[in-house]
């Protein structure tokens, strides 16, 4: 008669193995980017891809060097009022440059097209300091690729009919936060960090400042917004949504906010 095993042994020969641990694979170990934000992009990629139009971002990470944008990055698309940023850092440069004096009135026009994004003002100080003027200038900022668009309006080159693509809007945000003298950045990244309700979507949030631009044009509603996130203004982050027709203002607003959430909040 065979002997039985002794019971402890019967326990073991039972007892499966512990399945070795699988750790997490970054999905872009080549970016620059640390992990878990590496997880977060392709997150708000996927997401942009499902949303109405299509949805250029430009993410640059300041400290470490790193930058990523989308396949989209390169379209061309109404600037609306994002232009307004370079406006002010050319009427600050020429001033500085003694080129212009600007007045308590061009500084209070200024602060309303940061805070409120003011049509109006824009208007006033792109006829008193020449378009063309300030347009020649905003290639030197980064915006390489900014085209005005002819045929809308009896003055050309004008702010409000410009197009240029999210590449240009990253480049003039980190124009503004490494290149414009000291004083006249703290002033800019100030009005940034305190806009009016009309610009509190998108980028804007804690530790952040924007300058959002939106309108509805031949094409269907453009809903862009440029700015940065964290201390010392670490990140930028750039991000235009053309939604050509197949959605409007409500849409653009929750995808360039939600983008923003999904890489930050």
């Amino acid at each position: 008669m065979t002997a039985e095993p002794p019971a402890n042994a019967r326990t073991q020969q039972h007892t499966p193995a512990a399945a070795p641990r699988v750790p997490d694979l970054c999905p872009m170990p080549d970016s620059g980017f640390e992990c878990d934000f590496q997880k977060r992009i392709k997150a708000a990629q996927a997401y942009a891809e499902t949303r109405p139009g299509t949805v250029g971002i430009v993410l640059r990470d300041r400290k470490a060097g790193a930058t990523w944008r989308n396949s989209n990055a390169a379209d061309m698309t109404w600037t609306a009022s994002t232009i307004k940023l370079a406006m002010v850092v050319n009427l600050l440069e020429r001033h500085r440059a003694g080129k212009i004096k600007l007045t308590a009135d061009d500084r209070r026009l200024m602060t309303a097209m940061l805070h409120s994004s003011d049509d109006d003002a824009a208007d006033t100080l792109w006829k008193r300091y020449n378009g063309t003027t300030f347009n020649a200038a905003f290639g030197r900022y980064g915006m390489t690729e900014l085209t005005a668009q002819k045929g809308y309006t009896t003055a050309f080159p004008y702010w409000g009919f410009e197009k240029c693509t999210t590449n240009d809007l990253d480049r003039l945000i980190n124009y503004v936060l490494d290149e414009v003298p000291a004083e006249d950045r703290a002033y800019i990244v100030g009005q940034m960090r305190d806009v009016g309700p009309e610009q509190q979507w998108g980028v804007w949030g804690p530790d952040s400042g924007t300058k959002n631009g939106w309108s509805e044009e031949d094409g269907g509603w453009v809903m862009n917004s440029v700015g940065f996130i964290g201390p010392d203004e670490r990140y930028t982050i750039a991000i235009m949504n053309n939604l050509k027709g197949e959605g409007g203002y409500d849409e653009g607003r929750a995808t360039d906010t939600e983008i923003t959430r999904l890489l930050f909040r």
